[in-house]
């Protein structure tokens, strides 16, 4: 499949349907729950901030899943807690460098959703006219969020937030037009059965464990 020649199209709907047959999008993969209510959101966000870091991504969901055990599963708690125990925890968890920016960040981001949002990101939605450049524009507008971020955050939520899909980030691209799939979010909407099937989320975020774990030998086999 990682040839020169494209597969033809009950190949690469063969292929999706492989890929696709666990049901889970990328952060479910690893145990952190995709769903529309603030804590869920909140922690895909801190997530998407994490994976957009250098560095081995399993150190990101590591994090995320220590900062739901510290009890900073929301904005608001994530905002109450203090930098030295937000980098306490990062430092558990691998990171070196940049910490105490990078607490810094995630502290700074989750107070400005507490306070803009209420804690909730789906209050974004309705000031943003369910506009999905506004919807980003919105997003990237919070500490620490770039359009990168926002197309990690994105990915994952699409299903819960149809307007903005299809979405693919870099990740999921580069091994869709490896794998012979196609060369942008569209056409993979296409092979997935449309812009707001649940599929299309499962299949990107397929796509991106594909690439960063390097499991291509795996899926040719």
């Amino acid at each position: 499949m990682t040839g020169s020649v494209r597969p033809s199209v009950e190949d690469r709907k063969r292929l999706i349907r492989r890929l696709v047959a666990g049901g889970r999008g990328f952060a479910e993969q690893y145990g952190i729950r995709v769903t529309n209510n603030p804590s869920s959101l909140f922690q895909v966000l801190c997530l998407s901030v994490l994976l957009r870091r250098p560095g081995d991504f399993q150190r990101a969901v590591g994090t995320t899943r220590a900062f739901a055990e510290a009890g900073w599963d929301s904005a608001a708690r994530m905002a109450a807690s203090l930098h030295a125990d937000r980098v306490r925890v990062l430092r558990s968890c691998g990171w070196r460098g940049d910490v105490d920016a990078l607490a810094t960040t995630l502290g700074d981001l989750a107070l400005v959703i507490a306070q803009r949002y209420r804690g909730d990101l789906r209050r974004l939605r309705a000031p943003a006219r369910y506009a999905p450049d506004r919807e980003r524009a919105l997003l990237t507008a919070l500490p620490g969020v770039d359009d990168q971020v926002a197309d990690l955050f994105l990915r994952e939520t699409q299903a819960l937030w149809p307007e903005v899909a299809p979405v693919a980030d870099r990740k999921a691209l580069a091994a869709a037009r490896r794998l012979g799939l196609g060369r942008s979010a569209t056409e993979l909407a296409e092979l997935a059965g449309g812009r707001e099937s649940e599929k299309l989320a499962w299949l990107v975020g397929a796509l991106a464990r594909v690439e960063l774990e390097n499991r291509y030998a795996e899926i040719d086999g």
